[in-house]
């Protein structure tokens, strides 16, 4: 790689984090590789460039956040990277991104890397140049901490798998939901070129780890999975195109990790939205919820939207919206119901629906027990009944502008399990609302 003028290599970190900061796909969470005599580093326990991240357990780490170089033979459109965009560039050469990291280890600033790269010639020349720079830290250096690398859609699969084994995350960014996003904002991409990629590292995956039940010291590939980002706003797709396409490649990929990005107006496009529209944070967040319902709680994208309502109430979560679409579905009774009814309780997170499977073998629950085991009651309370109660001091009120503008002469208010789970919609514009009937207390 010819060098990028006179450049020292800290100016040219300075360029290349900065250049970095768009991708969200960055985690260390998945890895477990353990201390190595003769190694530095390992992924089990985490300046410019350094980015916080969680593992698996929980704990806050840091990793460089680095791109090998920001030049790139891509045109797509919304990319600060792209080639016709007017930016200051800047490479590594790979013994200078390994020299740097491994100082930035030493230093404790770091406990790991996630290295993207613009397309640098061509992919595969540019994936030769991140394999040089793995080779040089994994055998070199003898790095034995953590790495996630980007594979770069169009590579070959050769090149692919020899980056697999010297990385732990690997993760290809489809970017744009659809095919139509991608032939209007980024010509030089195809669908086939990203999804290619993908199914090769959940096939080799898979393989590497039945090699791993035969030989106890074969190879590994990838051994934390894959991940992918989407970008949110930058074209007009809906909240329930993208769960759909999230859906499926939890389902078909394996993925671990599925990351939205809300789209940041960082270039002029008659395509894209203007540079003074705030980024969607609001969807974005409700995304990532709906996302953890489909990994953790069973649920599929068809139940939460569908082509009527295609799109997230920014009102209320994912999951209240579900249960107050679905009140014929409430309440719940904590003793009797199963896992899987547990889990679709607003308020009832896996943990808590474990520990009042565990805690119901000993005693029938009363409403009072339910918040020692971590159930959010200021939601759970409307959608769930305890030995055959509900929580007390919950009273029906029917707002005054409500009852006039929405309720006819005849009609009445619904079932009182009903009215209590409306309640939970007074966020979003619900009708019913609970108060907390004053109680009067008299003095010693």
């Amino acid at each position: 790689m010819p060098p990028s003028g006179k450049m020292d290599v800290y100016e040219k970190l300075t360029v290349l984090t900065d250049a970095a900061k768009y991708d969200a796909a960055c985690t260390s969470s998945g890895g477990n590789r353990v201390s190595k005599k003769g190694y530095i580093g390992n992924t089990s326990t985490s300046v410019a460039g350094c980015c916080h991240t969680f593992s698996a357990d929980g704990r806050c780490v840091s990793l460089l956040k680095v791109l090998l170089t920001n030049r790139c033979v891509y045109d797509c459109k919304y990319c600060v990277n792209r080639r016709s965009n007017e930016t200051k560039r800047a490479a590594f050469t790979p013994e200078e991104l390994a020299d740097l990291t491994i100082q930035f280890y030493r230093r404790n600033y770091i406990e790991g890397l996630f290295l993207s790269s613009g397309v640098y010639r061509s992919p595969d020349y540019t994936t030769e140049l991140m394999i040089r720079t793995l080779r040089l830290l994994r055998e070199t250096y003898r790095f034995n901490g953590y790495i996630h690398a980007k594979a770069i859609p169009g590579t070959s699969p050769e090149l692919v798998e020899q980056l697999g084994f010297l990385a732990d995350r690997l993760s290809v960014n489809i970017e744009l939901p659809s095919e139509a996003g991608l032939k209007t904002l980024a010509p030089d991409k195809t669908k086939q070129a990203i999804l290619a990629p993908m199914g090769q590292i959940c096939t080799r995956g898979q393989q590497s780890r039945e090699e791993l039940v035969k030989y106890r010291h074969a190879p590994k590939f990838a051994p934390a999975g894959q991940s992918t980002q989407l970008i949110v706003g930058a074209t007009a797709d809906t909240d329930f195109h993208i769960l759909r396409l999230t859906q499926g490649l939890y389902d078909r990929y394996k993925l671990k990790r599925v990351f939205y990005s809300a789209y940041v107006p960082v270039v002029e496009h008659a395509l894209l939205p203007s540079k003074d529209t705030k980024p969607p944070l609001l969807r974005e967040h409700r995304l990532y919820q709906a996302d953890w319902l489909l990994r953790f709680y069973g649920f599929r994208a068809e139940e939460l939207l569908d082509e009527q309502n295609p799109d997230f109430n920014p009102q209320v979560d994912p999951k209240c919206s579900w249960a107050l679409s679905h009140l014929d579905f409430f309440p719940v009774e904590v003793n009797t119901a199963d896992y899987e009814t547990l889990l679709r309780i607003p308020g009832v997170g896996v943990t808590s629906a474990k520990r009042i499977l565990v805690s119901r073998r000993t005693h029938r629950l009363r409403m009072e027990d339910l918040r020692r085991l971590g159930v959010v009651m200021k939601r759970a309370q409307y959608f769930l009944t305890a030995s055959g109660q509900m929580a007390e001091g919950l009273r029906f009120t029917w707002p005054r502008a409500v009852t006039k503008s929405r309720l006819s002469p005849r009609q009445s208010p619904a079932q009182p399990h009903r009215c209590r789970a409306a309640s939970a919609a007074t966020a979003g514009g619900g009708a019913a609302v609970f108060v907390r009937p004053r109680i009067k207390r008299s003095t010693p």
